[in-house]
């Protein structure tokens, strides 16, 4: 045998749990081999082995590992050493060796490039008889998810109109920490089943909520999570959808004439509908305007792909790029102690941004702040960006003593242009005084602005009650 090629690794499905549902070239190979090494010998399979069969097994990695990709790793070094034994190697799997199955994929791929002959000899997967047990056709559209991928999120990673088989729930731990994922979108009465032992005489299948999933008695190595679909309309797919439709030839007349400057006006409306909703404190109100914002977001995604610009997907992974780049504190292995210390390192991140950004090459460190911003939250925005690079007060007294003296030249001012310009100094120190009171300038006048309307409103009606006309 030539050192390009030697040896010979054999990947064997062992199939769902019953023997009888190995394949006929899996129980030949079986008999015809002297030993087999198994992920793990935790399988029902195992038991109706070929008699004389040794068998190894790498469940022991499992106990002193603190991480399932720990123990993967280490096994694919060790079919990979056995496999260039003059004898090969031959490694058995649960189900289907491609089929949510992480070593089997990996052990092909690395062998391949060190030219060990590899082939695969397949079994049936625990989607089939999972789907018997159910009564349920996986087309067109099903997602298939990894317990314990899924249990490390913090939503899920596929969209709700889709009905998700989620295997790998072999513990109650691991079935709290699936659920609680779900929760970020689904209800907890939301009606799911668990299926256990998929494969095998003993399957059984439980209906219930979701919020009981980590309750079941039966959980074990066998167990799968099925989650029916919610309503057609809760996915942010459906929801492109639908805007696509509307600017399709089929579609709606008026959102087909829409353009990028166009739909300006209506998006500064709905920003500000979704803020009026926030000043009053109304849920129902914020949930319906936050979905007209959608909207106009989704109208122009929509737009730019129509156009060759960009696409949702583009902008979505945009800005997931850029909060994971300026949270390393969070996402990667930067420490962070205190909140001046996080301000400045985000600066930093944005300076570097900056200069890896030709288009931004010229800009200063207040040119990225809208123009447009209503006046207070732009003057906030100022003081806040420069205090960052230690352009402030060292305490608040100056900043008070500076409200004082701004006053002042307006008193003094000679003339209405003069006073016109004093009077915008001391808003401008007021709101430095406001942001050192760790309080937003727009906000809190925009709060003062309602509690003024309500006072006033009061005493119309009082007046109007007493038969006066204010």
């Amino acid at each position: 045998m030539s050192d390009e090629k030697k040896g010979m690794i054999t990947i064997l499905g062992l199939g769902p749990g019953d023997p009888a549902l190995l394949t006929r070239q899996a129980w030949a190979w079986l008999q015809s081999i002297p030993e087999v090494y198994l992920r793990t010998a935790q399988h029902p399979t195992v038991e109706g082995f070929p008699q004389g069969l040794k068998i190894h097994s790498f469940d022991e990695l499992y106990n002193g590992a603190e991480r399932f990709e720990e123990v993967y790793s280490a096994i694919v070094e060790r079919i990979l050493e056995l496999g260039r034994r003059p004898e090969g190697v031959t490694y058995a799997v649960p189900g289907h060796p491609f089929v949510a199955e992480a070593t089997g994929p990996e052990i092909v791929k690395r062998a391949r490039e060190m030219g060990i002959q590899v082939q695969v000899i397949e079994g049936m997967s625990f989607i089939d008889p999972v789907m018997t047990a159910l009564e349920v056709d996986p087309a067109p559209q099903m997602a298939l998810v990894d317990a314990l991928a899924l249990g490390g999120n913090y939503a899920p990673a596929f969209p709700p109109t889709f009905p998700a088989l989620i295997s790998q729930i072999y513990s109650r731990e691991i079935a709290s920490e699936v659920k609680l994922t779900l929760n970020a979108v689904y209800p907890d009465e939301h009606p799911v089943r668990l299926v256990h032992g998929a494969g095998t005489a003993d399957v059984r299948v439980e209906e219930l909520a979701l919020y009981q999933i980590d309750r079941s008695t039966h959980t074990g190595l066998l167990t799968v999570l099925y989650v029916p679909p919610l309503d057609p309309d809760t996915s942010f797919e459906s929801f492109q959808d639908i805007i696509a439709h509307l600017r399709a030839p089929e579609g709606c007349p008026w959102d087909r004439e829409q353009t990028h400057q166009s739909l300006r006006t209506h998006l500064l409306e709905e920003t500000y509908e979704t803020i009026a909703a926030l000043d009053e404190n109304n849920l129902e109100s914020l949930k319906e305007e936050l979905g007209d914002l959608l909207l106009q977001i989704g109208l122009h995604a929509q737009i730019a792909v129509e156009e060759g610009e960009f696409s949702m997907a583009d902008v979505i992974q945009g800005i997931s790029q850029k909060l994971i780049r300026r949270h390393p504190h969070v996402f990667g292995e930067v420490q962070v102690d205190s909140a001046p210390e996080l301000l400045k390192n985000w600066e930093k991140l944005k300076e570097e941004e900056r200069k890896e950004n030709p288009s931004n090459h010229s800009q200063g460190l207040l040119d990225s702040i809208p123009s447009i911003l209503p006046a207070l939250s732009q003057a906030q925005k100022y003081q806040e960006r420069t205090a960052r690079v230690g352009f402030d007060w060292a305490d608040i007294q100056p900043v008070i003593d500076k409200v004082r003296e701004e006053l002042d030249e307006v008193l003094q001012a000679g003339d209405d242009e003069a006073r016109a310009r004093e009077l915008g100094d001391l808003l401008f120190a007021v709101v430095n005084l406001v942001r050192w009171y760790n309080v937003d300038a727009e906000s809190t006048l925009r709060e003062t602005n309602q509690r003024f309307r309500q006072r006033f409103r009061h005493i119309e009606q009082r007046a109007h009650a007493q038969g006066h006309n204010l």
